[in-house]
């Protein structure tokens, strides 16, 4: 098989976000996504390395670290080439992956979060690898985002480390603009936390309940508890801490059977007053004294996705801030808001933002994104670059 044909210059971020979107690379596969890239990348001089890692119980994921440079500053960029699945195809108007242009807009699954950021910084490389670079430009590109987060950025992170490469700033092109591109960045993220709580009794006839345990009273008493308290007000940077119940089941069918157990499950998204550890002591600290007042007993398990962080406004933020309002006149909102991103995990290594498309269409049937602001995220991109290379580097 020969060797694909070096693209173009100056590279079209519209064109490499349509090879991208034309890739079905939904969570673990990764379709040739990652091929379009090194297509591109290899060119310009970028060492790509393909990083695949595995665990038990969990699929193999291909990931891509793509770097130019060997010196410091080191700029990273990161996101995703994975998508999640379409649903129900009959509610698309288009075919999710054949990446259609209609009315100005692209449309496929991964326009909107987050094939086109990746293809715009892409290009925004291009154009200042072609000038010269002193320093080092990377793309930490996962296929495991929209999946377990097992097997993508926390172990690529953990292999650069072990290996003694260090990143000085990330840039994650996840989908933050709200109504406009550029009326938002995102500056950290708040945790997650989600708890799984059974709650155990005796099963028995309605009619004998001095001969049955009822488990019901109990954990509606702990959920009671647990949904009353004001965990915080917020801070200068993150709204309040919030405990939200998803689901409440005895699994019981009959009208004349006291359960044996009751079972809730709940999420906490909370800011950066708390820990996943400290959020679950103190959901222990109440089971534990309804159960001391009430009898019986319960189980509680917890898992943190994601610790709450905060890379506090600066130099860094500020920078990239007056590179959104230069290209679009729009001076962007620093939030916290939203959901988990890999971020997460990148706050551990580097100071990191999110900045990207607008989000209205993302997960959604007919994901789409507005053509001209595909083009000017990769002049936002090439701004931030000139920027980081020039006043962060003096």
């Amino acid at each position: 098989m020969n060797a694909p044909q070096a693209p173009s210059r100056p590279y079209d971020p519209l064109s490499i976000a349509v090879e991208l979107i034309r890739c079905p690379s939904v969570t673990p596969a990764e379709a040739g996504s990652l091929g379009v890239l090194e297509k591109y990348l290899g060119p310009l001089g970028f060492r790509c390395e393909r990083m695949r890692f595995s665990a038990e119980g969990t699929p193999d994921v291909d990931n891509l670290y793509a770097r130019i440079g060997t010196e410091g500053p080191h700029f990273c960029f990161a996101g995703h080439t994975d998508v999640v699945p379409v649903g129900e195809t009959s509610a698309w108007t288009v075919d999710p992956f054949a990446a259609e242009i209609k009315g100005g807009r692209l449309y496929g699954r991964g326009a909107a979060d987050m094939k086109s950021a990746v293809a715009a910084f892409a290009a925004a490389a291009e154009r200042i690898v072609r000038g010269g670079l002193k320093g080092s430009i990377s793309l930490l590109i996962t296929g495991d985002e929209e999946g377990p987060s097992i097997n993508g950025t926390v172990k690529m992170l953990q292999a650069l480390a072990a290996r003694g490469e260090t990143i000085d700033h990330c840039l994650v092109g996840e989908p933050t603009s709200v109504e406009r591109l550029g009326d938002m960045a995102k500056i950290g993220r708040r945790g997650s936390i989600n708890g799984w709580l059974t709650v155990t009794g005796c099963q028995g006839h309605v009619a004998y309940p001095h001969l049955a345990d009822n488990p019901v009273p109990r954990l509606l008493e702990m959920l009671r508890q647990l949904d009353d308290h004001v965990l915080d007000e917020g801070t200068d940077h993150f709204q309040p801490s919030n405990f939200e119940i998803t689901s409440v089941d005895v699994g019981n069918q009959a009208t004349n059977v006291i359960p044996g157990s009751a079972r809730a499950v709940f999420n906490i998204r909370f800011n950066d007053l708390h820990t996943g550890a400290s959020l679950d002591q103190w959901m222990r600290s109440i089971c534990d004294a309804v159960t001391a007042e009430l009898g019986g007993s319960y189980a509680l398990k917890t898992v943190t996705s994601g610790e709450a962080f905060l890379t506090p406004p600066g130099d860094f933020s500020a920078l990239i801030a007056r590179s959104i309002e230069k290209v679009t006149g729009i001076a962007p909102e620093l939030s916290t808001t939203g959901g988990t991103s890999d971020a997460r995990f990148i706050r551990a290594y580097a100071p990191v933002v999110e900045f990207g498309l607008p989000n209205a269409t993302m997960h959604k049937a007919d994901e789409n994104a507005d053509v001209n602001e595909i083009s000017r995220l990769a002049d936002i991109y090439e701004e931030i670059l000139r920027g980081y290379f020039g006043e962060m580097t003096t």
